[in-house]
């Protein structure tokens, strides 16, 4: 009866009270939820593709360079393109044969236009590819202008080179000068080229000297001293006594000194029988 009476009264806690529906795995849950959604939210449509043009873009050299490997060819003829004069054909194929047998896709064809661009006739180039084995070579040639100096010659540019066979340049203006001072005897040259040409009377050349006095050669063979000054005015009286006097006995006239302040002297060839007879 004790025994009944103080389990009665002994303090026994009741389990607190649950909420309808909740589990003890409640935070897990949640944490897997939002996972979910974080991986939900990643574009991964745009990351395949990323990854695919990565990928290509990582391949690409390999396989290009494979592809230009399996297409490559070598050399095998030369074609040569441009109006030639001083150059020939067969020289010009000749010298472009040491890249015969090269690769077709690798040979560096700037070293075959500046190899082309020293050569004396040539005043530019330009080298290209033709599918499948062949190189073509366009060449320009220098267009000369005078002989300079009897040993070289001067282009339409003013430029002055050197080639082996100047001959071929044909009959032009001999110009002759100290070096540096080209244009100076080009731009002279011409003046009194153009003024003789006016007249009917054949230009032949010009000659500067290291002291500045000028010379200047007329197509039928006579020289004309111009001196060191006053050499436009010196020239424009030999044009009015040369038209006036010499012209019809020019055949007879070897030279003609025309620094003289009033008139010119005449050197006659020796067979007119006179000689230094002032005009």
């Amino acid at each position: 009866m004790l025994e009944q009476m103080l389990l009665k009264g002994r303090f026994v806690p009741s389990e607190p009270p649950r909420r309808r529906g909740a589990t003890s795995s409640a935070p897990e849950q949640n944490l897997l939820d939002v996972l979910v959604q974080v991986l939900a939210s990643i574009p991964w449509g745009k990351i395949g593709i990323g990854a695919v043009v990565l990928f290509v873009a990582a391949l690409l050299p390999w396989g290009t360079g494979q592809l230009l490997a399996a297409m490559d060819r070598q050399f095998m003829h030369v074609e040569v393109q441009g109006s030639l004069k001083g150059e020939s054909q067969n020289a010009l194929e000749r010298h472009a044969a040491r890249w015969l047998g090269e690769s077709f896709f690798t040979t560096d064809l700037a070293d075959i236009k500046r190899s082309l661009e020293q050569r004396p006739w040539i005043e530019s180039a330009a080298v290209r590819r033709a599918w499948p084995d062949g190189l073509v070579l366009e060449v320009r040639e220098h267009r000369p202008l005078a002989y300079w100096n009897d040993t070289q010659l001067i282009s339409r540019t003013g430029e002055v080179f050197s080639p082996p066979n100047r001959e071929v340049a044909g009959l032009l203006p001999r110009l002759k000068g100290p070096e540096g001072r080209v244009r100076e005897v080009i731009d002279m040259g011409r003046l009194m080229a153009d003024r003789l040409d006016a007249r009917g009377i054949g230009f032949a050349g010009i000659g500067l000297e290291e002291r500045g006095a000028w010379t200047l050669k007329l197509a039928n063979g006579i020289e004309v001293a111009l001196g060191r000054d006053q050499v436009e005015q010196r020239f424009e009286r030999f044009l009015t006594v040369y038209g006036e006097q010499l012209a019809n006995r020019a055949d007879q006239v070897e030279r003609i000194d025309a620094r003289y302040t009033n008139g010119v002297a005449v050197r006659w060839k020796p067979l007119a029988g006179a000689s230094d007879n002032n005009s």
